[in-house]
């Protein structure tokens, strides 16, 4: 495992300039930066699925949201629609929602920021054309929160465009073990959530699989991001 100090190992194919893990996460730091604070309001709609395969039960369960986001932390869920396990969507799909707001409301959000206050950093294998620097993230204090795993980070951007993961700190009593597969899409500037999925091993027996997609994205304010200046 690298150092912070130690050059970044380049993937054969893409060949991205040499920096060290360090650069990388300044540069991911400072550009995430610049898109939270160029990005004032967006709106879209998410669709929540989750199934349970187990103990002779196949549950199923949907909501439809829409959301608008306005900066800097404003998060406003509205539920267009929802079907399947009545108490999966009231204790589970809509618990999402509760969580998610509260990460963003008063300092949490910093609790939550992929940045040196919460993560340590290490070079990771894996890297492709579009995302070729892999980041190792251990959370510094495991909350509810954080994750550990990988991301994937864009050269161009220095956005991440993939999370494989699992919480630092375990969600439930009931599970076992969550596997995290996070993918971003990039939208004019800025990089936003494609689809989110969780696979979960649940203590009494079976699998409950999340997911989450991300649709109708509309950027409604926001402000034009510098270019890029190149530099390390």
């Amino acid at each position: 495992m690298l150092s912070p100090q130690q050059p970044f190992a380049q993937n054969q194919k893409t060949e991205p300039p040499p920096l060290t893990v360090s650069q990388i996460v300044d540069q991911l730091v400072k550009r995430n930066d610049e898109r939270s604070d160029a990005l004032k309001s967006y709106r879209g709609r998410r669709l929540y699925r989750l199934d349970y395969i187990g103990l002779s039960a196949h549950l199923h369960a949907e909501m439809l949201v829409e959301i608008k986001y306005t900066a800097p932390a404003s998060k406003e869920f509205t539920i267009v629609s929802q079907s399947g396990e009545k108490w999966i969507v009231d204790h589970v799909l809509k618990r999402l929602l509760a969580t998610e707001q509260e990460a963003v409301q008063g300092e949490n959000w910093k609790r939550t920021a992929l940045d040196n206050h919460n993560y340590k950093f290490a070079s990771g294998e894996g890297g492709d054309d579009q995302c070729p620097y892999v980041l190792t993230v251990e959370p510094k204090v495991p909350t509810k929160f954080l994750f550990r795993g990988q991301v994937w980070v864009n050269a161009k951007d220095f956005a991440v465009c993939r999370i494989e993961a699992e919480p630092a700190k375990n969600p439930s009593i009931w599970i076992k073990h969550t596997h995290i597969h996070h993918v971003y899409q990039k939208l004019g500037d800025f990089w936003l959530p494609k689809e989110n999925t969780s696979d979960s091993i649940i203590r009494l027996g079976g699998r409950a699989t999340l997911t989450i997609e991300y649709q109708k994205f509309e950027i409604l304010s926001a402000h034009p991001l510098a270019e890029p200046t190149g530099e390390k």
